[in-house]
């Protein structure tokens, strides 16, 4: 009896532990499961469009002020994500300053400016440091859309070509109507420039066959470069825009074809349109530094009529932009694409309207560097929505940005920071000022250095005479040469840098201490 009673109690201990046994492992096996699920989660990484304009001003908008302009757009994306009001592009020049985003770098660094100058184009080793590259090697599916305005390894640009999903653009200026004079985008519906490099990048990111004829269609010599994303993989997509640049405006509403917004657009209310202070002011600068028969001819801005028109229509090429952001937004929304997409807007430098009795840009005033710059995130807290930050950053801050936000680690050679830091409200050990740069010494530009504080703005312009077909960026390094004229500015005080104070004996301290920071600033950035 008692041997029968032993037997039981083994046979039930027996059954209970294999009971809690199939507990205990079915429990395990939910634990896998959801941290596996986890995992996943947190292995998929944010999609990535950066919108990149063409001369397009800091106060362009309706948000910093210009008196007609409807972006809701891209006042909304600022509204919902990050804007930054002390923006600056440190190369304030198409080439150079696409040079500066590709390489994280300062121009004094990469030597990147325009070919027929400089001679050098970014190596296929620095194109692997580039952030597209980067997030390429981390497993997204890649596009390059729009203007391309440096050289990459050859020619060619074959490291572009070779490591980009979806390669499609034009070097040099796009025009209006692209097909004119690039081939390649002879398969657009859209014969407008800023509607046809939106549908080309819809026709990248769409999964059905709304876009087949783009693909069917695509000029023989870029068909094998135009993939579509791969759903399983997270995207990047670089939209460059060459407008609202000078030299895409001209034909602009001249087709019956064309929205009507180009033709009519603002009419009603250009008598509000603003004029510098005292226009036509001389140019600011003396002759041996810059003069008006150095300016081309599509940035003289003497004649009102002429810079009216001018004026015009700009704002109705970033209206059109404004229109791009909001349809793209949707699109991503109607793709399932909209809350995992971090979406940056940035100009590629600003533009003269006549300040200073100048067009076009590349000299040093803020006109000419200072743009709008957006980050936005769906993964952004309430508290950041809608944040204007006051430092100072730069275009070169981008590219760690936009990694850091993906997950992926900064390589060593860039140069510029990671603004995240700022969003969340870290500013401790920021930088104080910025370098500024001028190396383009074709067209009569001076080649110029200078150094922005939230205050003070010093600028130093070379001779331009010694400079012409040259480029010399490591030229203040190698000798002690002295500039050929110098200029300071209080911007809290003179924030339109009217009133040189070089010469001013109250200002000789700030003087001398910003003669010094550049030649530190020189020696740290090359």
């Amino acid at each position: 009896m008692a041997r029968k009673q032993n037997d039981y109690q083994v046979m039930t201990i027996t059954v209970l532990i294999k009971k809690y046994m199939k507990t205990f492992l079915y429990s395990i096996f939910i634990c896998a499961s959801f941290i596996s699920c986890k995992a996943q989660e947190q292995q998929k990484k944010p999609n990535v469009i950066f919108i990149f304009s063409d001369d397009q001003r800091f106060n362009s908008l309706s948000m910093t002020g210009d008196p007609i302009a409807e972006t809701p757009n891209i006042d909304q994306l600022a509204k919902e994500g990050v804007f930054f009001n002390n923006a600056y592009i440190t190369s304030p020049i198409c080439g150079p300053s696409r040079a500066n985003i590709f390489t994280a770098q300062w121009e004094r660094k990469n030597k990147i400016g325009f070919t027929n100058i400089s001679k050098h184009v970014i190596s296929k080793k620095t194109y692997q440091d580039s952030w597209q590259a980067q997030l390429k090697n981390a497993g997204y599916s890649t596009a390059f859309i729009g203007k391309h305005h440096t050289k990459i390894g050859d020619r060619k640009d074959t490291p572009l070509v070779e490591n980009t999903d979806f390669s499609y653009y034009g070097n040099g200026h796009l025009g209006f109507y692209p097909e004119k004079k690039h081939k390649q985008f002879s398969n657009l519906k859209n014969k407008t420039q800023v509607e046809g490099l939106l549908e080309a990048t819809k026709a990248y990111l769409t999964q059905g066959d709304d876009y087949k004829y783009f693909y069917e269609n695509a000029d023989p010599s870029i068909k094998n470069q135009l993939q579509k994303r791969d759903p399983n993989k997270p995207f990047s997509a670089w939209i460059n825009l060459n407008l609202p640049h000078a030299s895409s405006i001209g034909g602009m509403g001249s087709h019956d074809t064309d929205p009507e917004y180009y033709k009519t657009k603002y009419d009603d209310v250009k008598h509000k349109m603003e004029f510098p202070d005292n226009y036509p002011q001389d140019i600011s600068l003396p002759e041996n530094v810059y003069a008006t028969s150095d300016l081309m001819k599509y940035y003289v801005t003497a004649n009102k009529g002429k810079l009216l028109n001018e004026k015009l229509k700009m704002d109705r090429a970033n209206y059109a932009i404004d229109l791009m952001v909001g349809n793209l937004r949707a699109f991503l929304k109607e793709i399932g694409e909209a809350d995992n997409t971090i979406i940056v807007f940035c100009s590629d430098n600003g533009l003269f309207l006549g300040e200073h009795g100048l067009g076009g840009k590349t000299i040093l005033y803020d006109e000419s560097v200072h743009v709008p710059m957006i980050v936005y995130s769906p993964f952004f807290k309430d508290k950041t929505k809608g944040k204007v930050i006051e430092e100072l950053v730069v275009g070169q801050d981008i590219p760690a940005t936009i990694l850091e936000m993906c997950g992926v680690q900064t390589p060593q050679s860039y140069q510029g920071k990671s603004m995240l830091p700022l969003i969340d409200g870290k500013n401790d050990n920021w930088r104080e000022d910025i370098f500024l740069e001028n190396l383009f010494t074709d067209q009569g530009y001076p080649r110029q250095e200078g150094v922005r504080s939230k205050q003070y703005k010093y600028i130093r312009s070379f001779s331009k005479e010694n400079d012409r077909n040259k480029y010399v960026p490591e030229q203040t390094i190698d000798t002690d040469e002295q500039p050929i004229y110098e200029e300071l500015f209080d911007i809290i005080k003179d924030p339109k840098e009217q009133n040189n104070l070089v010469g001013n004996k109250d200002y000789i301290d700030v003087l001398n201490a910003y003669r010094e920071r550049c030649k530190i600033l020189v020696s740290e950035l090359n």
